[in-house]
Parts: structure tokens; C-alpha cells; sequence
């Protein structure tokens, strides 16, 4: 092949081929491989003999027409692009190319033009999109850094974490042009600067009114005014969903709902029995030791389940709210079969004033990815883990649930009680026996760490984290940090490293999707 004609082979199938011959210069100026046949039998030959890029196809030929040629074609080469050219206007055409999977449908007469933006669309929109999406990011480089450097407000990390999210999204689908690290250096930089602005304000939030939105505040803020106008609301909490995954899977419910995105911040530490106990009682963990001293007792008992209360906790709120009368039913969804149990009732529950749905597949497929190899494998990166929670959604029960639902006129509240983030700096830990498990975080005495890698709430109550003794402390990691012991360090440093995990102090586990979704039905 000529050297000029690089962007690639295109058959042109046509029983009039001779009259075609200024679009088929037209092409090969543009650096296109063309070549010319006027009949369906030897585009199929061609096809099954030579590598071929792209296939525009006359519908109305000689021998074998369009449609046959193209279902010929497809039959051997399922993948390839093709774009049927047609003098017919007929719409049972158009379906019947449709169905076909055709790339493109063109009406004669067309120009050059046309047929030019017709190829480039099949064969270079990839690489297109790419380069441009490359060149504005490096545009948006500087704005990012110098909002980054400059933030100073709870709304600005969102607008910064939205922002650097939706690169990740877009190079997800496009490709980096080697811009990958890039990102992931600025990601790293604004983490850092995040951080540093937790540090010096959190505890300043929770003593004030005039605050961004916490875990505590989702039901009163978002929930209670819905309620207040007898209208129904369905919370979905998606235990452990990042941000960055919620924008990447909404796209999939836009077909059934106009979908509204805010954030709110997870309470610290960023992990379950805290952040999401603090969702559905609206209370810190301080607060529901105190109003619950019989159920925190048994919580504190088995630290895997501490949010074994929450059907509980949402009714009590909810009285405490002004909605005690209203009807509820809450749902833990827990492996696949629980969830296709839900979907085969789910109209049972049309007219439940608030129907709580709690989904642990993301959290869960964190957690077992740290334990198998396989899975480390199929997910080694936040895009792959973007990916694998994408796909999930568009085959699980939880979209089928959801496109029912749009139909009832319900208002749909997604959200998640935290976030996670890739760990892969170890450091070594010293506590009491009594000391909790968790990797980003720990509460129990005599906790020793390095202090830039933790953030150290050495009084609790300042915090409204509960004591379990007088000497009780917490402390929360930083950056990529994770925490081990020093017994069998190295065993639990490698089973570790680069895992996701959540109850620290970054972006990603802090700053959390609530969509409000409203059904188009």
C-alpha cells in the first residue's frame, strides 16, 4: 500500500462504480487505501480475502443486493464497519440496516464531503476524540493545578474532584496519549492538599450549622422534605461507591430517569460502621452510644457487624423527624441471590413511603479482590475498577429494579457512605492488643504511627467518635498509606499493597455521590 494511504483500506461496492470515481480520488487524497468494485460477489470475495477496513455498500445493485451482501459480509466479519449508500427512503430499509448493525446509513445523492465525514467517523473517531481530549486536558492542566493550590472551601474540592473524575472517565473511554500519569500525578497532588484542608477544618464542622453536607445530614436534608410533601422516596445506599464509578455507571439509568448529582462528605473514619450507621440514624457514633447504650454494646462485640441496626435507626429518625406514621421496609442486599429475591418483589413495596435498599457488591468486590489473585489481575487499576462496577450495573438486578421504579413517580436517592483509594505505602503500627483491625484506620490505646502518614484523633469526643475507655484514640491514614502491624509485617504489608481500602483520609474515600433521580415515565 502506498505510503500516503496510512488511514486505512476501504472497499466501495457499487454497480456504478465507474461514476464514483472523483469520490474515490477524493478519498485517496485523504490518505485512504480504496478499492473499487460493482457488484456484491466480489465485495464478499474481497472481504474474505484481503484485510479491509471499511465497507460502503450500494443498497440497490445487480446480483446480490445491498442487505444480502451485507448479512454475507457480517456473517464472516461481524466486527467490520459498514455504511450502506441507498437512493431509498423507505424507513423499513433503515431498520432492516439497523438490525444489521450497520455503522452508518447515507441517501444518495451524497458529496464528497459526506463520504469523507462518513470515513473519518468509522475509522478515526477514536483517535480524533482522543488527540483533542489530550490537548484539553493539557489546557486544563494549569486551571486544575491553580484551583487546586487555591481551595479553600468544602465546594471547591467538589468542583475539584468532579473535575479530575471526569478526565479519569474520559481517558477511560479514549485513551490517555501518555497523559495517564499525568492525571495521576495531579490527582496525587490535589490529595495531598485535601488532606491538609480535612486536617485543619474538620473538627470545626461538626461543631458548626454552617457546614457542607455530612453523612448525618443525608436523611433530614435530602429525605425529610420529600416527605413532608406526602410524596414516596427510594435511598439506595451503595456501600463503598467512589465517585468517579457513580459518573461513569449513571449514563446507564439515563434512558429512565433525569438524574441530578451532588456530594456530600463521609464522616471519618471513612468505613462502614461509622459512616453509614451515621446515614441511617442521623446520629455521630458518639450519639447513637448514648441513645443506644444495649444495641452499642452488641455492636462493639463483633466489629463485623456494627451496622446490623440500621432498619432501626431510619425508623427513629424518621420519628424524631416529624414522620413517624410513614411506612418503611429495609433491604440488605448481600450476595446475587438476595438481590434477584428483591427484584421478584419489588412491587410489593409501591407504595412504602421510604423504601431503604442497601447494596454491598462494590465494597465486596474490593474486599475479595484483596484476597485473590485473579481478581487482582482483572482489576489492577481504578479504571478497570470503574470498569468491572460499570459492567456489573448494566447486567445486575439493581437496573432492572430500578427501571421498574422509575415507572412509580417515586423520587430515587443513590448514594454511597464512603469511597476507597489504592494503598501502597505500608507503615508499621503500635498498639494495645485491643487495638481494632481496620487498615485505614484504628481506634484502640496507645497507638503509635508516624504523624505524616495518620491523622491523630486523640480525643474522640472532639470528634464525635465514641470512647471505649478513657484512653480510647482513633487515628485515620493519609496519602496512600495503610496501616500493619509489626508482627508478620511483610506477610500483611504484600497481601495489602496495592488493594483497595477505605476509612482514611483522601478524595476518593471522603467525597461522596448523592444523586437525586426522578423517573422520565
Amino acid at each position: 500500500m502506498d505510503k500516503i494511504h496510512n488511514k486505512g483500506h476501504i472497499l466501495w461496492a457499487d454497480d456504478e462504480i465507474e461514476f464514483l470515481k472523483p469520490h474515490i480520488l477524493y478519498l485517496e487524497s485523504k490518505g485512504y487505501h480504496v478499492t473499487a468494485v460493482n457488484s456484491g460477489e466480489d465485495a464478499i470475495h474481497i472481504c474474505n480475502e484481503e484485510t479491509v477496513d471499511l465497507v460502503l455498500l450500494d443498497e440497490m445493485m445487480t446480483g446480490l443486493d445491498g442487505l444480502t451482501t451485507l448479512k454475507h459480509i457480517k456473517d464472516g466479519q461481524p466486527d467490520i464497519p459498514i455504511i450502506m449508500i441507498t437512493k431509498n427512503e423507505e424507513e423499513w430499509l433503515m431498520e432492516e440496516a439497523i438490525a444489521a448493525q450497520i455503522t452508518n446509513y447515507l441517501t444518495k445523492p451524497v458529496n464528497p464531503s459526506q463520504i469523507l465525514m462518513a470515513c473519518k467517523n468509522a475509522l478515526e473517531h477514536q483517535q480524533i476524540q482522543s488527540d483533542r481530549a489530550a490537548k484539553n486536558y493539557l489546557k486544563d492542566f494549569q486551571k486544575i493545578g491553580d484551583e487546586i493550590s487555591s481551595a479553600s472551601t468544602p465546594e471547591d474540592w467538589f468542583d475539584i474532584s468532579d473535575a479530575l473524575s471526569e478526565w479519569s472517565i474520559t481517558f477511560d473511554k479514549l485513551g490517555d496519549q501518555g497523559l495517564g500519569q499525568v492525571l495521576i500525578d495531579q490527582i496525587d497532588e490535589a490529595n495531598g492538599m485535601f488532606t491538609q484542608f480535612i486536617e485543619d477544618n474538620y473538627q470545626d464542622w461538626l461543631k458548626s450549622e454552617n457546614r457542607p453536607t455530612i453523612s448525618t445530614d443525608i436523611v433530614k436534608k435530602y429525605i425529610s422534605p420529600i416527605l413532608a410533601k406526602d410524596e414516596k422516596v427510594v435511598l439506595i445506599v451503595i456501600d463503598c461507591l467512589r465517585s468517579d464509578q457513580w459518573k461513569a455507571m449513571q449514563s446507564q439509568l439515563f434512558p429512565f430517569y433525569r438524574i441530578e448529582t451532588d456530594y456530600h462528605y463521609s464522616i471519618l473514619p471513612t468505613a462502614t460502621p461509622f459512616s453509614r450507621n451515621a446515614i441511617f440514624s442521623g446520629l455521630h457514633p458518639s450519639e447513637v452510644k448514648v441513645n443506644y447504650p444495649q444495641k452499642w454494646s452488641e455492636m462493639m462485640q463483633d466489629e463485623t457487624s456494627m451496622n446490623r441496626f440500621e432498619d432501626l435507626f431510619m425508623k427513629d429518625q424518621l420519628v424524631r423527624l416529624g414522620h413517624g406514621h410513614k411506612s418503611t421496609h429495609y433491604s440488605k442486599i448481600i450476595g446475587f441471590k438476595d438481590g434477584e429475591k428483591l427484584e421478584s418483589n419489588i412491587t410489593d413495596f409501591k407504595e412504602t413511603d421510604v423504601l431503604s435498599i442497601v447494596v454491598n457488591f462494590v465494597d465486596m468486590l474490593g474486599h475479595s479482590r484483596s484476597e485473590s489473585n485473579v481478581l487482582k489481575e482483572m482489576v489492577p487499576d481504578e479504571s478497570a475498577y470503574r470498569n468491572a462496577v460499570c459492567s456489573w450495573m448494566e447486567n445486575a438486578w439493581l437496573k432492572n429494579i430500578l427501571e421498574e421504579i422509575s415507572t412509580w413517580g417515586h423520587t430515587v436517592l443513590i448514594t454511597s457512605d464512603h469511597g476507597s483509594v489504592r494503598v501502597n505505602k505500608p507503615i508499621q503500627v503500635r498498639a494495645d492488643k485491643q487495638a481494632s483491625t481496620g487498615v485505614r484506620y484504628k481506634f484502640g490505646r496507645n497507638l503509635n504511627v508516624p504523624k505524616k502518614t495518620a491523622f491523630s484523633m486523640k480525643d474522640p469526643e472532639q470528634f464525635n467518635l465514641a470512647t471505649i475507655d478513657i484512653n480510647t484514640e482513633y487515628i485515620v491514614a493519609k496519602g496512600g498509606c495503610y496501616f500493619v502491624y509489626p508482627n508478620q509485617y511483610h506477610r500483611f504489608a504484600n497481601r495489602f499493597n496495592n488493594s483497595f481500602q477505605h476509612g482514611g483520609i483522601s478524595m476518593e474515600e471522603m467525597i461522596v455521590p448523592i444523586a437525586v433521580l426522578k423517573g422520565k415515565s
